[in-house]
Parts: C-alpha cells; sequence; structure tokens
C-alpha cells in the first residue's frame, strides 16, 4: 500500500478515497491522514459490501466533486509496477481525442489463474469488444481505470458488481483500453501472495 500511495503521489494525485470494511479500523490506523505522502486519504466505510461499482457510485461525491472530472480506481489487491504517470498521460490523450469513452481501462495478458481473459482487445490501444467466439483473442483487466462519472450515470445506490456494468458499456463503444506490459500480479490467493513477496524481497 505504501508503494501504490506514493506512486500515486508522483502521478500528480493529491486526493485519495479509501473503502473500508473487514478489520476497517486498522487502515486509518497504520496510513493515517496520508501526509507523510503527501495526500489527503479519505476513508469511507461499507457496513455491507457494495462491490466494485456500488462503492464507485458510493463515493462519487468524493471521486468527482464537480460531477465532470474523470477519476482514477486501482483495486487493493493488486500489484503493479506500471508508471502511473506515464500510463495516465496516455489516458488523458484518450478521453481528449475519444469524448464519447466513459472509460480507459489497463488491459493485460491472460494469467495463469484467469486464461479465459476478459474482453477483446485489439493491438496497444482500442475500444473494448465482448467476445464473439472462442477463437477471439482476450486480455485481462488489471483492475486500474479511469472513468467519467458518466459511466455511471442513472446507476442506484447499493450493492453493484462493476463486470455487468462494463459490458453495457463495451456494447454502446464507450470502453477504452490499453495495454500495459509492466509486471502486475492480482495478489488473491496464498501463493500468489507469496510469489510477490518472493519477487520483492529480490529486488
Amino acid at each position: 500500500m505504501s508503494e501504490l500511495l506514493s506512486a500515486l503521489r508522483e502521478a500528480g494525485i493529491r486526493d485519495v478515497v479509501i473503502n473500508t470494511h473487514w478489520l476497517a479500523e486498522m487502515l486509518p490506523e497504520q496510513l493515517g491522514s496520508g501526509e507523510r505522502w503527501g495526500l489527503r486519504l479519505h476513508y469511507r466505510h461499507e457496513a455491507c459490501l457494495l462491490e466494485t461499482a456500488g462503492g464507485i457510485i458510493n463515493n462519487l461525491d468524493l471521486l468527482s466533486p464537480d460531477g465532470k472530472a474523470p477519476f482514477l480506481v486501482i483495486n487493493s489487491d493488486v500489484y503493479t509496477e506500471l508508471n502511473l504517470s506515464r500510463w495516465l498521460s496516455r489516458v488523458e490523450r484518450v478521453l481528449l481525442e475519444h469524448p464519447a469513452v466513459e472509460a480507459c481501462l489497463s488491459m493485460v495478458p491472460n494469467p495463469d489463474h484467469h486464461p479465459e481473459g476478459d474482453f477483446v482487445h485489439v493491438a496497444e490501444g482500442g475500444l473494448l469488444q465482448l467476445p464473439a467466439s472462442e477463437n477471439d483473442i482476450r486480455q485481462t483487466y488489471a483492475g486500474i481505470g479511469v472513468f467519467r462519472p458518466a459511466f455511471f450515470k442513472g446507476l442506484k445506490p447499493g450493492p453493484r458488481a462493476l463486470g455487468p456494468v462494463l459490458k453495457d458499456k463495451i456494447r454502446a463503444r464507450r470502453v477504452f483500453g490499453l495495454g500495459v506490459k509492466d509486471f502486475w500480479l492480482d495478489v488473491g490467493s496464498p501463493g500468489r501472495l507469496e510469489r510477490l513477496q518472493n519477487r520483492l524481497s529480490a529486488v
């Protein structure tokens, strides 16, 4: 988490919203106000799990106070060596050149634990597509994306997964993907956590 917060600061971000649920008190105890990273950390507790889209909707007032500015979302269980500053510059160009695009997602080669991938992604960047057949070459959404508030317009508060919303928006040609080749890992199992620990200890 410390490395991620440092990367956000280097990318020019100042305000960070952190959703809390299980063991919620530990995050403010460990991270504090964010001052040591030059950030302002805002905590919002979920009494019941809202899932990804529901959590974002619940925080739109903090993520985009004016209701217009795009914002960055990063899943807390992913580790990446992506240069966020460089990637966000690419995203900024996409959003300027494609005003109808409501989300820009980082896409990575399919990991071993998710070999089927998520969406069809052409070349280094382009609009995402839903698979039409088993032969379509897919990539995996890395859990790092920039969203315009319009992506969530009309969605009611409450528990809501991101996947179905993404599929609807992809059908409407509103989602762009940018290929990422930097090291990335979904730290979602003890085995993958051990893999990450071994990588960090070898540095």
